[in-house]
């Protein structure tokens, strides 16, 4: 790949296991550095108490991260229940509420399958969502709490791992717990509501999303690794860990653009494309198999480039 002032011209995707303590944006400068890369971006955060599973986006790939956005998300995760957190994780101040012990497995269990489903969700104010401008957490550090609009959410499969309850020794339950979610689910406040509906409070101890999308855990890589290639100049080995541009595209429906058409679409003009469906997004792709963007139908039933690969 090439070079210029700014670093190399890196192009793919990344599947970063993240490590706990470091935010997104942190990790992804870290990535950035050791790839040398002259542009790169991720797609959705994960707090730093979270690890596993971050996409990052490099070079013409930081066209379609938006996709990787939408993308449904699963979480492994460790529920506290019998005291409330500020923060809703083990980050914030943590208040007993109730002694818990005297729950059963089976009464965690069916109030934790009321949560599969659609769903109206509040945020939590701990969250990088706006209010007139300003990040809810940094508002929640000022003291300050404004009312947040439910958002809806979906929660297509969760289930409980383990259960540990230790009687007269701890006034709390633990939970861990596999849930598969739609895009701006928090898992955060699925341990807090479950706290409640069972009137002893509750929070995240700990999160590891496991998929984001088409990408899973056993591929991702850990920035230690990373960095021991880095230190032998391993670049080459480096760029074989991306995903090419259109590995988190695959739900989307594609066209195949003839040689006419292809040079029509890279200067910008919508085409007739035969088969091509009615109307929504779709991945563009040339004769000889190579991906060059994406593009959506217009009202005239033309396929017009949206996002192109230089």
């Amino acid at each position: 790949m090439g070079r210029t002032r700014r670093g190399r011209l890196v192009n793919g995707i990344l599947v970063l296991d993240k490590p706990l303590g470091v935010s997104s944006n942190g990790a992804l400068q870290e990535c950035k550095r050791i790839f040398f890369a002259a542009k790169a971006g991720h797609t959705g955060s994960l707090d730093p108490l979270a690890t596993g599973v971050l996409p990052l986006c490099f070079g013409e790939a930081t066209k379609f991260s938006q996709f990787l956005l939408n993308a449904d998300k699963t979480y492994t995760s460790t529920f506290v229940l019998g005291a409330k957190s500020t923060t809703d994780d083990a980050a914030g101040e943590i208040t007993p509420v109730a002694d818990a012990s005297g729950l059963t497995e089976q009464q965690v269990l069916e109030m934790l399958m009321t949560f599969k489903g659609e769903q109206q969700q509040i945020p939590p104010m701990y969250s990088a969502l706006k209010h007139k401008g300003e990040r809810l957490y940094k508002l929640a550090r000022k003291g300050e709490e404004v009312e947040r609009p439910s958002r809806d959410i979906r929660i297509d499969h969760i289930e409980m791992i383990a259960f540990r309850s230790f009687g007269s020794e701890r006034p709390e339950v633990e939970v861990d717990v596999l849930l598969s979610v739609s895009k701006g689910t928090y898992i955060r406040t699925v341990a807090s509501d479950l706290g409640d509906k069972l009137g002893v409070g509750g929070y995240v101890c700990a999160l590891r999303r496991v998929q984001s999308g088409p990408f899973v855990e056993p591929e991702a890589i850990s920035i230690e690794d990373l960095r021991e290639l880095k230190q032998d100049d391993q670049y080459e080995e480096m760029d074989k860990l991306l995903k090419p541009l259109d590995f988190a595209l695959a739900h989307i429906p594609s066209v195949t653009l003839d040689e006419s058409s292809g040079f029509y679409v890279r200067r910008g003009q919508p085409v007739q494309v035969s088969g091509a469906p009615l109307n929504g997004i779709v991945k563009l792709n040339l004769e000889t198999g190579e991906f060059i963007g994406i593009g959506e139908i217009n009202d005239d039933g033309l396929v017009a480039p949206k996002r192109l690969v230089v």
